[in-house]
């Protein structure tokens, strides 16, 4: 089970990060990011971020987000 956040300590480790592309609704190009993460519960997960949300400060949240959800739900 996953222990307390400890400062400075991330709840998941990024192992993994690719460029993907796809065609939008509209019909034009969208660009994404698939993110490949492990949890400290020993969980993996994909996270696709949108590339107007691929910075450091709009990734973050996200994806430690995921990793506490994951968890919680490994812990039921």
């Amino acid at each position: 089970m996953p222990g307390p956040r400890v400062e400075g300590q991330k709840p998941y480790r990024v192992l993994k990060i690719d460029e993907l592309t796809r065609i939008s609704d509209a019909g034009g190009i969208e660009r994404y990011y698939r993110h490949s993460i492990k949890t400290r519960g020993g969980i993996t997960l994909t996270v696709d971020i949108d590339a107007s949300d691929f910075t450091a400060e709009k990734a973050g949240p996200i994806l430690e987000k995921r990793a506490v959800e994951a968890d919680k739900i490994l812990a039921l």
